[in-house]
């Protein structure tokens, strides 16, 4: 992330204009209604940087408000992920932590006359909201007394009253072009238990009273957001104008560009649908740009970093696409991963001149070489019809050599009854050859049976979440399941190593292998392929 981004170019502003060093401080506030995405990584890195820049607190505050959609299991799980990214917190809080100083803080407004009830329903308010370009309608109740108010807001704290009966409405202005000015909720009744606060609490405040107040409360300095928030800005800035003190610092609020990803969604709303409708398993699908489902799918925290990093911040909106991503990924998988000789489509070989197995090396590990062994299907060709063919694969006559093994040659083809090929009858060689072609292999009395799950894209569209009926435009084919045959080594993996299978691609052991029965049936996730862009499963 480059250092002269607009966002600490303003914070250097600040600084020379006398804002101490010391007053700095920077969140992350995510809803626990959900996982973590992509979108969310680039928040976290912008304030996580900008602390360990200036030396300030990183608070992670967790914006419970909403008791019908928060689990304790998404809190869990958002630690996790911003664990497993590297990023450290220095305070972990909740709104909740603050729910009496807000009631107060929303007492006071009542107080001052910039807070009122309104006994109509939410249907009806916004209806007299009417749009920017038309005058709002004040509300029959916007003239209670102050006195009314107050003991109407005790009575809805209290549980006095149903759900939708009443709201706390700011008093501000129902002509103002923005219409997030028009006399905005502050409090709603839900008669829900809250995980934290469980019954005590009948009203709720809504994001945006609790927001703002919550920055002031820890005093965050530099409140970012993503530019969807930009129209609340004006009312983030009046709701703090009227509880400020003497002495406290301001928060500012600043807009940046959010992420989004080619042929995917940055919304949990809408992986929420996805997971209802069984489109996809669950947040950790490897299919979906969340943390977990990156994980899952086997991407190192280090690329997804250095990815963020490359992006930057500025203000303005573009679509990012998921090859910048894997660029990174294929620089350190190269570095990291276990080579492994994985057949997909098995061809049988059968040795003519070995009678028994023949036991090679391949980097730290011993590997047996049988009297029939198994190669990709493909490569082997009947009929050569063109000079790369001849070099490059298995052909009656021809001689190729087989990876950290022996140069071998077809004598002929056994074919079934049907006429479809059983085996190759082979020969192999132990001299020098200056054979160019090297083919991958597995000793098919010795081979390890795994599945591989393929993936491709989520989506058939390249913006799928600028469209109303999204699902409409679901790639069903995204993910296929094969069967392969990999070298018996392979079924000591583990889930933190990263395999290379030859001439293949990346993979992963899947998070829901079972690796404790004495089957142990692996399944592995395809990170990256080594085919061309944009083309990770061929179905």
């Amino acid at each position: 992330m480059s250092t002269s981004h607009f966002v600490e170019q303003i914070i250097e502003k600040d600084i020379k204009k006398g804002l101490p060093k010391n007053k700095l401080s920077f969140r992350f506030p995510p809803e626990p209604n959900g996982c973590l995405h992509l979108g969310h990584v680039k928040s976290i890195y912008l304030n996580y940087s900008l602390a360990r820049k200036y030396k300030c607190p990183f608070i992670l505050r967790f914006d419970d408000t909403n008791p019908r959609n928060e689990d304790t299991k998404f809190i869990k799980a958002i630690k996790k992920d911003i664990n497993w990214l590297g990023f450290k917190w220095c305070q972990e809080t909740y709104s909740s932590d603050y729910f009496l100083e807000l009631y107060k803080l929303a007492q006071k407004l009542i107080l001052k006359g910039k807070a009122y009830v309104d006994s109509q329903t939410k249907h009806k308010i916004k209806e007299q909201r009417r749009t920017s370009y038309e005058v709002g309608i004040e509300s029959p109740y916007r003239k209670r007394s102050k006195e009314d108010n107050l003991e109407l807001f005790k009575q809805m704290k209290k549980g006095y009253f149903k759900e939708g009966e009443c709201v706390l409405r700011a008093k501000i202005d129902m002509n103002s072009p923005n219409i997030n000015l028009r006399d905005p909720i502050m409090y709603r009744i839900i008669h829900t238990k809250h995980y934290k606060t469980g019954t005590k609490w009948f009203i709720y405040p809504t994001y945006d009273w609790a927001h703002g107040q919550n920055d002031y409360l820890e005093q965050i300095s530099h409140s970012l957001c993503t530019l969807e928030f930009q129209h609340n800005k004006p009312l983030y800035n009046w709701f703090i104008s009227q509880i400020k003190s003497s002495g406290h610092i301001l928060p500012k609020q600043y807009e940046f560009s959010r992420l989004n990803l080619n042929y995917s969604i940055m919304s949990k709303t809408k992986m929420h649908m996805l997971i209802e409708q069984h489109i996809v398993d669950n947040w950790d699908d490897p299919r979906l740009p969340t943390i977990s489902g990156l994980r899952r799918r086997g991407v190192t925290p280090d690329a997804i970093c250095k990815f963020i990093k490359e992006i930057g911040i500025s203000k303005r909106e573009n679509n990012m696409d998921i090859s910048l991503l894997e660029f990174y990924l294929n620089k350190q998988l190269a570095k990291i991963a276990e080579p492994v000789m994985v057949v997909f489509n098995p061809l049988t070989l059968k040795i003519d001149n070995l009678n028994e197995t023949k036991w090679l090396r391949f980097k730290d590990r011993k590997l047996p070489f049988s009297k029939e062994i198994y190669i990709e299907s493909k490569d082997f060709i009947s009929n050569i019809s063109n000079k790369k063919d001849k070099v490059w694969r298995l052909s009656i006559g021809q001689k190729v050599r087989l990876k950290a093994a022996f140069i071998i040659k077809a004598k002929s083809i056994i074919k079934h009854p049907n006429g479809t090929i059983n085996y190759i009858l082979c020969k192999i060689y132990t001299e020098k050859s200056n054979e160019k072609a090297t083919l991958p292999w597995v000793s098919k009395n010795y081979s390890l049976p795994i599945t591989i799950n393929l993936y491709g894209k989520l989506f058939n569209i390249k913006c799928p979440d600028k469209v109303t009926n999204f699902t409409d435009y679901i790639n069903h084919k995204s993910i296929r399941q094969v069967n392969a045959y990999a070298e018996n080594w392979l079924i000591n993996a583990n889930y933190n190593t990263k395999y290379q299978f030859i001439r293949k691609g990346y993979f992963c052991l899947d998070q829901q292998s079972d690796t404790q029965s004495t089957t142990r049936k692996l399944v592995f996730n395809q990170i990256i392929s080594f085919k061309p862009k944009g083309k990770t499963v061929s179905n």
